[in-house]
């Protein structure tokens, strides 16, 4: 077979974007999100910031319906722009998708060390002060392969799983949030602000891009739609995914600085789990978030997976990188090569192990940044020429809300690399992406010459 199986339906598509968008940092890194912003800047930046992003979700809903192709981002700037942009962006937003991977790999052996702390033993080395244990990696190993094997057998079975995880997650969540509506006080929210509060805002809205990414991954499945599935549905999923990935981050952020007072519980290994325990009173509350964040992780982690893989099979199919990472199993009608290739990526990175988490936050936000500003940028001018398909020119409200996306896109981008913004891009983070620039590099140049 020369295409990929047809075979998602609405569920489905709300189900990945929404659970590429949500993982475990709510769990991981709440800490760090207070921190930055203290309750109230925390909690304004996921909802101003995540409201920002519907211009942006309403562009790709757009093209998504008019260009159904895997490819996403890059048949999107392809159609508008020049082949280096078009390669540009797509390997930016792989790395968007991709670079989740191995931060859930790695947060599932962080997880499992909290439940069973026996596991935190057997330290095989240590990266930036942080130790790295052998059963974190050999659970995040197994994890890696169980999705790589369930994408690698077809986009059903992922899609099933993604299902099951989702709204069990979803279930949970709201099982949680009740139980904590009883107890705390709204004396627990101070310090509102931890810094100023213009400053504790920008610090916190730097990264909801990084944890908001994921609504535009149901473009990268367009190809696997139901031959029923109608086009316009697709921005039915995508607003959707941004929506309740809206009302989660703020509710459970909320959540945590009501139940307990948070500034005392940041040196806690996981401060949601803890914040839910010392207000209830009872360790079982923990088991209950425990197993609501490894289904989340395993959600985030399988959606990023399919939106990174199919990536690489867009760049392999149209010669931009490899052209046999564009190749299609002849009986799972998945990208084969393209997935093993992303299962074996994430397995290499997770050996850096827990000292890539936040780090990681801050380069996902670029990228993002960077494909959601090309793909604004590739509407409007495929807009202003009357080449977009199906629809000859776009009124002045469309304008004016792609227009708004484009500026939203901008502005994120330049909250991490100008300097004298603060939380902008340290040498470390500036020596991630030239890394990444620099394979991309490679890997288009041998592209080219295949």
């Amino acid at each position: 077979m020369s295409h990929l199986a047809r075979k998602l339906r609405l569920t489905d598509y709300f189900t990945l974007g929404w659970g590429t968008m949500v993982g475990v940092g709510w769990l991981v890194v709440m800490d760090d999100w207070l921190l930055r912003g203290g309750a109230l800047g925390a909690l304004l930046s996921f909802t101003i910031g995540g409201a920002l992003l519907f211009p942006i979700g309403w562009v790709y809903g757009k093209l998504v319906a008019a260009m159904p192709d895997a490819a996403g981002e890059i048949a999107y700037t392809a159609a508008a722009f020049s082949r280096p942009i078009s390669f540009s962006t797509g390997w930016m937003m792989m790395l968007a998708y991709f670079i989740v991977c191995p931060w859930e790999a790695v947060a599932v052996g962080r997880i499992a060390g909290y439940i069973v702390p026996p596991l935190d033993s057997f330290e095989l080395y240590r990266i930036a002060g942080r130790p790295v244990y052998l059963p974190h990696l050999i659970i995040g190993l197994g994890l890696t392969a169980l999705l790589t094997t369930l994408n690698y057998r077809g986009i059903r079975l992922s899609a099933t799983f993604q299902n099951w995880t989702a709204f069990a997650t979803l279930a949970l969540f709201i099982v949680i949030i009740a139980l904590g509506l009883g107890k705390g006080s709204p004396r627990n929210f101070p310090p509102l602000f931890t810094h100023a509060p213009l400053v504790s805002f920008l610090l916190v809205l730097q990264i909801v891009p990084y944890f908001m990414t994921g609504f535009e991954s149901v473009s990268k499945a367009a190809e696997e739609s139901a031959p029923e599935f109608r086009s316009q549905a697709f921005s039915k999923a995508i607003w959707m995914a941004v929506l309740v990935g809206i009302l989660f981050y703020t509710i459970i952020i909320a959540a945590v600085a009501y139940v307990a007072p948070w500034r005392e519980l940041t040196s806690e290994k996981f401060m949601t789990a803890v914040a839910f325990q010392n207000a209830i009173g009872s360790r079982w509350i923990v088991n209950v978030i425990l197993v609501a964040a490894v289904l989340s992780l395993v959600k985030c982690f399988n959606g990023n997976f399919v939106a990174a893989s199919r990536m690489v099979f867009a760049l392999g199919r149209r010669r931009l990188i490899v052209e046999h990472a564009g190749a299609i199993h002849p009986h799972h009608q998945t990208p084969s090569v393209a997935v093993l290739c992303i299962g074996l990526a994430t397995a290499a990175c997770m050996l850096l192990g827990d000292a890539i988490l936040v780090p990681i936050t801050e380069v996902g936000s670029v990228a993002c940044a960077i494909g959601w500003a090309a793909t604004c940028a590739a509407y409007l001018r495929l807009g202003r020429a009357g080449s977009l398909p199906g629809q000859l020119r776009l009124s002045a409200a469309e304008y004016l809300v792609a227009g708004l996306g484009l500026l939203v896109a901008i502005a994120m981008l330049l909250m991490k690399i100008v300097p004298v913004i603060p939380g902008h891009f340290t040498i470390y983070e500036w020596i991630a992406l030239g890394i990444w620039i620099a394979l991309g590099t490679i890997s288009h140049r041998r592209g080219s010459l295949a």
